[in-house]
C-alpha cells in the first residue's frame, strides 16, 4: 500500500446505508417459508473516489453477497445504495445498463469467468461492442487493452485454456477496465493464484488505479493481501460490519476481538515454525439463526453478560468504528 497516496474524501463514490440482503428459506411439502438467510444484515459503508476499501472476513460471512448486491445481481431486501448520489434501488433496466458501464467486477476463478469458446479479442471487447463504444478496429482496441495488463499483443487470437491462471486473471482485468469504469469490485481476485503471481496482480491493480483513477472494493479473506492494497479496511462477520478504519490502524492496533483473532491467525514469515497457528475458536453460527446479542459472543474470549443479551451498535471510537461492548 502506498502510504503517500491521496484519495478524495469529499467525493463519496459509493454510499451504502443499512443494507440488507435476505434469502427466504423454504421447507416442507408445500415449500412454505420458514426463515431467512441473513447474508447481509444492516451494512453501512462508504467508498471514496480513488480509494481502495478492503472487505475481509471468514468464508460465508456475506462478503460476496454484498458485492453482488451492490452490482444489482442480488435483490435488495431493505436499505439504500447510492452510486454517485444516484439511488440504485430505484434504477430501471436502462439506467442500470448505463451505470454498469461505470461498475465492473473481477471474479475469483479466472477460468470459469471466461467463455472458453470466445477468443481473448472477443472477451476483452465484448462490453465495448455491447454498448457500441467501438471506434475503429476491434483488434486495435483488444491489443491496447491486453498490453495494458502486461500480455503480448498476439494473445488476442488465443483462447482461455491456453493461458496460465495468472494470465487468465490479467485477461479478466483487461475486460473489467475496457469500459473505463470508475468502480471495480475485486471479489477474491488473487486468492486462486500462487503467492508470487498474487504480488504481480496486486501491483498491476495499483498501477491501473493510478492510471485510470479507479476505486476498488477489494474482497478477501486474507488480511495480509488486503494490507498491501487497501487504504481502509472493513471487517465483516455474519452479515454485519464489526470494525472499520484505516488499514494501518486495523492491522497494527485492532480493537474488536474478532479482528484480533483474524490477524493472529495469519502466518508471519520470518518467525520460527509453529506446531499450531492461532485460530478463531469454534464455528460461525448460521446466518438463518444468528445468536442473540453480539453475534460473535459464542466464540469471543472477552464476552461479557451484556454481550449475550444486547446487540452492540457500530460506534465511533477514536479514529474508527467498532461494533463491540468493550468500547
Amino acid at each position: 500500500m502506498n502510504l503517500d497516496k491521496k484519495y478524495d474524501e469529499s467525493q463519496s463514490l459509493l454510499s451504502v446505508n443499512d443494507l440488507k440482503t435476505w434469502f427466504p428459506v423454504k421447507r416442507g411439502f408445500f415449500s412454505r417459508q420458514q426463515d431467512y438467510i441473513r447474508a447481509v444484515d444492516g451494512v453501512s459503508l462508504e467508498l471514496f473516489s480513488g480509494e481502495t476499501l478492503g472487505l475481509v472476513g471468514e468464508s460465508g460471512c456475506g462478503k460476496t453477497t454484498l458485492g453482488r448486491t451492490l452490482l444489482g445481481l442480488e435483490p435488495v431486501t431493505s436499505g439504500e445504495i447510492y452510486f454517485k448520489n444516484f439511488l440504485l434501488n430505484h434504477a430501471g433496466r436502462k439506467q442500470m445498463n448505463r451505470l454498469r458501464q461505470e461498475m465492473q467486477v473481477i471474479f475469483q476463478d479466472p477460468l470459469s469467468s471466461l467463455n472458453p469458446r470466445m477468443s481473448v479479442m472477443d472477451i476483452v471487447t465484448e462490453g465495448l461492442v455491447q454498448f457500441k463504444r467501438i471506434e475503429g478496429s476491434k483488434e486495435d482496441h483488444a491489443r491496447r487493452l491486453i498490453k495494458e495488463v502486461g500480455l503480448s499483443g498476439d494473445a488476442i487470437y488465443r483462447y482461455p485454456h491456453e493461458f496460465s491462471g495468472g494470465q487468465r486473471q490479467r485477461i479478466n482485468i483487461a475486460r473489467a477496465i475496457s469500459l473505463r469504469p470508475e468502480f471495480i469490485i475485486c471479489d477474491e481476485a488473487v486468492s486462486a493464484l500462487d503467492v508470487s503471481i498474487q504480488a504481480q496482480v496486486i501491483n498491476l491493480l495499483i498501477s491501473l488505479q493510478e492510471q485510470h483513477q479507479l476505486s476498488y472494493l477489494f474482497i478477501s479473506h486474507d488480511l495480509s493481501v488486503v494490507s498491501n492494497i487497501a487504504d481502509r479496511v472493513a471487517v465483516m462477520y455474519l452479515g454485519q460490519i464489526f470494525e472499520k478504519g484505516k488499514t494501518a490502524d486495523i492491522i497494527h492496533a485492532p480493537l474488536h476481538p474478532y479482528t484480533r483473532a483474524l490477524i493472529a491467525a495469519v502466518p508471519v514469515p520470518g518467525k520460527e515454525r509453529q506446531d499450531k497457528f492461532a485460530e478463531v475458536k469454534g464455528e460461525a453460527p448460521s446466518t438463518a439463526t444468528p445468536p442473540v446479542g453480539c453475534r460473535f459472543h459464542p466464540r469471543c474470549p472477552e464476552a461479557m453478560p451484556v454481550c449475550r443479551e444486547t446487540p452492540p451498535p457500530l460506534r465511533r471510537f477514536e479514529d474508527r468504528e467498532v461494533r463491540c461492548h468493550l468500547y
